[in-house]
């Protein structure tokens, strides 16, 4: 995610309008016709105000814990028809309790918990979070 870790700064990463313009222009560049966005964490800043902006442009979305989920209202969630897998791990005690408050507002969404699993439920337990992951996709037109 441009700005976090050892990524350099982005500016255009410092607001949730730059946010949004910079994932529509990865997804451009990529050539991506409706994806499934998958989007862990810090991730978050990034795709949330893209889904709420163009989650009509979205086959799919999967949220994996992630931050900024209460930035948004009640109202603007559900607006949103994008078939969503909320995704998290049983451990995460953290960011998961509240994003999964905050998503459920989304109306076509689907919870998937991860036994055994904290924040980076993919690493924990890598089979459990492919077998849910492939199961959604099965399901999308």
């Amino acid at each position: 995610v441009p700005g976090y870790g050892d990524s350099p700064p982005v500016e255009m990463a410092l607001t949730a309008q730059g946010r949004m313009a910079f994932l529509d222009r990865v997804l451009q560049e990529l050539g991506m016709q409706r994806p499934v966005l998958i989007s862990p964490s810090m991730s978050g800043r990034f795709a949330l105000p893209f889904l709420l902006a163009h989650g009509d442009r979205l086959a799919g979305f999967v949220p994996i814990a992630p931050v900024g989920t209460k930035d948004f209202t009640a109202e603007q969630y559900r607006p949103v028809q994008t078939p969503t897998l909320i995704l998290y791990g049983d451990r995460d005690t953290g960011l998961a309790p509240q994003a999964l408050q905050n998503l459920q507002h989304l109306p076509k969404h689907r919870v998937a918990v991860l036994s055994g699993a904290g924040h980076a439920c993919y690493l924990d337990k890598p089979e459990d979070f492919h077998r849910a992951l492939l199961g959604f996709l099965r399901q999308l037109k």
